[in-house]
């Protein structure tokens, strides 16, 4: 029986288009808590950019936080995982975008910032995503020998550019849900890891696990759960790996779901 369900936020739970949760996924998360199940975050976005999921906080449904795409787990205010980037990795994709002339976001545990930032920076990230945390700016030189912990990057780069992160593929995760940026972590540090985090820590087995998503980064999770959720608005390559697909985040998809299988 399913007792945990690992959520992506954009395009999952909130819609691109209104940049909302719908009131029918909000009406369905309170059942499914009201019936005993668990519900969690699983996401790219770090702690600090989280701030389009009030409608759940509010009501208190969420039971923890997979973030930066598993490089950074939490429960309340207790941390139950978190694995750095290699220093040297860091310095690797930095030095890359610096060479190539793009952006690349750096996180650490508690703050956010750019390198070389662009137009795409704000496009994407203040009016497309709609995060209202200012990104401050430091220097290539900062960044390099700050010395600080990062556990998630974002170097602006097409797929086809990725062949320059090729020195930081054997200590890294490269995972991508959209176009014009990659998201890299710690090698191992997926959202799949981070549902084996949370499920170690509530003493759940992954039998108990249902995952929703709608892009790139969620096929790791949506694999390994026992039961994986596309959204009707994912690409094909996720729909591929899923065990179902439900409709748009538009159109009820977590609630079309979540009736589907008899959780509400």
């Amino acid at each position: 029986m399913t007792k945990a369900l690992f959520f992506d936020i954009d395009g999952t739970l909130c819609s691109f288009t209104t940049h909302d949760i719908p009131a029918s996924a909000i009406r369905a998360l309170m059942d499914v808590k009201a019936a005993g199940h668990r519900v969690f975050i699983a996401t790219g976005r770090p702690r600090i950019l989280i701030n389009n999921l009030g409608a759940l906080e509010e009501r208190d449904l969420i039971d923890g936080y997979i973030t930066m795409n598993g490089g950074y787990c939490f429960v309340g205010e207790e941390v139950i995982h978190k694995s750095p980037i290699p220093s040297e990795a860091v310095q690797a994709v930095v030095l890359s975008c610096a060479a190539l002339h793009t952006p690349c976001i750096l996180v650490g545990e508690h703050d956010i910032k750019v390198c070389q930032p662009d137009e795409r920076v704000r496009r994407i990230f203040h009016e497309y995503l709609k995060v209202t945390t200012p990104i401050p700016e430091v220097t290539v030189e900062e960044a390099v020998h700050s010395g600080q912990a990062i556990y998630q990057l974002t170097p602006f780069l097409s797929k086809e550019e990725e062949s320059h992160l090729a020195q930081v593929s054997a200590s890294c995760e490269v995972g991508r849900w959209h176009p014009e940026f990659a998201d890299i972590t710690a090698k191992g540090n997926t959202k799949q890891r981070g549902i084996d985090e949370i499920i170690r820590y509530f003493g759940l087995s992954l039998e108990e696990t249902m995952a929703f998503g709608d892009g790139g980064n969620d096929i790791p999770m949506l694999c390994h759960a026992a039961i994986g959720v596309a959204m009707g608005n994912a690409n094909e390559e996720v729909k591929a790996v899923a065990d179902y697909v439900t409709t748009s985040v538009d159109e009820d998809g977590i609630a079309h779901a979540l009736k589907h299988f008899a959780l509400i």
